[in-house]
């Protein structure tokens, strides 16, 4: 599959801009672990097989073991996730897939009991963030692991 638009070229300030954004998120509060979860989950929902490679291995390399890597899309019935991550992983999905209620007071308050404003806030962007990634990667459609030697990715030693 070859990339339609290389929006790196095509729009590189907006592109930096983008990445500045995402090298922010990486200095905030939330833990990476999270982070990985959050990006991998939005990725999974999106359909957008680029950054599932990527994120998932972001998340090997990082530590994550396999088996939550696995248990993702089912995280609601998993044993391996605790309420926290289970409670931003709501947050992800709703953000994602906005539905007519938006995100609702009950939703909100689940994830406040868990969150700071300043984290709630900080998971908010991050899921911001990965669903606009998303979005551009599935106009161009680059090939999965196309960019793993630029974002040192095969490490992860995955195929």
């Amino acid at each position: 599959m070859s990339t339609r638009v290389n929006h790196y070229q095509a729009a590189p300030a907006l592109v930096n801009t983008l990445m500045n954004a995402s090298a922010a998120l990486k200095k905030s509060s939330l833990p990476p672990a999270l982070k990985h979860l959050i990006d991998l989950r939005a990725s999974q929902l999106n359909g957008c097989a680029f950054c599932v490679d990527m994120h998932v291995k972001e998340a090997k390399m990082a530590g994550e073991r396999e088996l939550r890597l696995y248990h993702l899309p089912v995280w609601r019935e998993s044993p391996l996730f605790s309420a926290k991550e289970k409670a931003a992983l709501a947050l992800t999905e709703a953000m994602t897939h906005i539905g007519q209620e938006g995100i609702n007071d009950a939703l909100y308050h689940e994830a406040r009991a868990h969150f700071s404003e300043t984290e709630i806030a900080e998971i908010a962007f991050a899921i911001a963030i990965i669903n606009s990634w998303n979005r551009l990667q599935l106009v161009s459609q680059m090939a999965p692991g196309s960019q793993d030697a630029a974002f040192g990715l095969e490490r992860a030693g995955l195929e």
